[in-house]
């Protein structure tokens, strides 16, 4: 086990990009207990506080994660299991959602509860072949409670997120996919989560967090309320070097040759 549930390491690409790498490191399950939550809250206020121009979250080990620690539970009052979710969404979930940046996420093997929940606040989720996933909160009397049956369903549909969670069934990746949950299936999964991360990150990022506001807009409010926020938020990247480069670039020497700093 690492020193520490988590990292987190920024470096550049090739292309001149700022990438992070969050990887959960926490003994062979990488269980969600108290220190790996207070880690990754501390990670995700560290990205919040200065957004690389894509994020990649990824485990080491042999499981993504077996989901969280049940001592975590024991013995909470309502209102404390009340306050512990208010601070996961306001620490995690949320903040993830809001980065102004592409965030993937890599499932390499077995991810449940905590670590599935968390994947549904990313962009795009990848995962291996042999990956599984289950929100299996039923085995302790509760229902998922970081978001999960609610970004399930705005995926795959209300009638299989009430399945996946009522029946606590692990579900394997093809069918994650069928489901419209996961986005690729990649057999060499680490090279191809950080290859599609870089890529990313040498996009034009303000447009990326654009296209991330619309969305989020579309998921409040329908689409009439992503209608009405669309024209300024598109708007303003009329003012962002890279898309007075791109057009330039456009004209000059047709698509595909523009490069992109992020501002």
């Amino acid at each position: 086990m690492a020193d520490q549930p988590t990292s987190l390491v920024r470096y550049t690409t090739d292309a001149g990009a700022e990438v992070a790498v969050l990887t959960f490191d926490h003994g062979p399950l990488n269980l969600f207990d108290q220190a790996m939550f207070d880690a990754v809250t501390a990670n995700v206020a560290d990205l919040t506080a200065n957004p690389p121009r894509a994020v990649l979250l990824r485990a080491e080990g042999k499981v993504n994660s077996a989901g969280v620690d049940v001592h975590v539970f024991d013995g909470l009052t309502a209102q404390q299991g009340a306050d512990l979710w208010r601070e996961l969404f306001a620490g995690i979930a949320h903040p993830l959602e809001a980065l102004p940046c592409p965030v993937v996420y890599a499932a390499h093997g077995l991810t449940l509860t905590a670590a599935f929940e968390i994947s549904l606040a990313c962009d795009i989720i990848l995962a291996s072949p042999k990956a599984k996933f289950g929100l299996v909160e039923t085995v302790v009397g509760l229902t998922p409670s970081m978001g999960g049956p609610q970004r399930l369903a705005e995926r795959a549909g209300s009638g299989r997120a009430r399945e996946l969670v009522m029946t606590g069934d692990l579900y394997d990746a093809q069918t994650m996919k069928e489901w419209g949950v996961v986005n690729a299936i990649e057999d060499n999964l680490d090279e191809m989560a950080r290859s599609l991360t870089e890529r990313l990150a040498a996009g034009p990022t303000v447009a990326h967090a654009a296209t991330k506001k619309i969305v989020a807009a579309w998921r409040s409010g329908g689409i009439a309320h992503a209608d009405e926020i669309t024209s300024e938020v598109s708007g303003a990247l009329f003012a962002t070097d890279d898309l007075r480069g791109a057009v330039k670039s456009f004209l000059a020497d047709g698509p595909g040759k523009a490069t992109y700093t992020g501002r």
